[in-house]
C-alpha cells in the first residue's frame, strides 16, 4: 500500500509564499517522476511542475520564475516552493508520483491566494 501525504497549503495574500510537501510511503521503489498538478474550480487539472529522478525539471509557463520544484530521494519527498503568489494560483494542488508500472496521487491540498 502506497500513501502520499501532502502538506503546506493554506491561505496567503497576493505576493506571499507557500511551500508544499508530499511524502510517499509504503511499498514504492525507483520513483521516476514526481510532480504537482492543480485544479481550479471549473477548470481541468493541469501540470504545474515536475521533476525526474535525474533532476530534470519542467514548469508550466504561468509559474516559471516564481515556483521551484525539488525532491529528496532519500525521503521519497517532493516539494514545491511557491513565491510571488497570485490570486489565479488559487486551486487544489495534487501531488503525483510515478515509475515503472505505477502512478499515484495525493489527496490534494487547497491553496487560496487573496487579492
Amino acid at each position: 500500500q502506497v500513501q502520499l501525504v501532502e502538506s503546506g497549503g493554506g491561505l496567503v495574500e497576493a505576493g506571499g509564499s507557500l511551500r508544499l510537501s508530499c511524502a510517499a510511503s509504503g511499498s514504492i521503489f525507483s520513483i521516476n517522476f514526481m510532480g504537482w498538478y492543480r485544479q481550479a474550480p471549473g477548470k481541468q487539472r493541469e501540470l504545474v511542475a515536475g521533476i525526474t529522478s535525474s533532476g530534470s525539471t519542467h514548469y508550466t509557463d504561468d509559474v516559471k520564475g516564481r515556483f521551484t520544484i525539488s525532491r529528496d530521494n532519500a525521503k521519497n519527498t517532493v516539494y514545491l516552493r511557491m513565491n510571488s503568489l497570485k490570486p489565479e494560483d488559487t486551486a487544489v494542488y495534487y501531488c503525483n508520483v510515478g515509475g515503472f508500472g505505477y502512478d499515484y496521487w495525493g489527496q490534494g491540498t487547497q491553496v487560496t491566494v487573496s487579492s
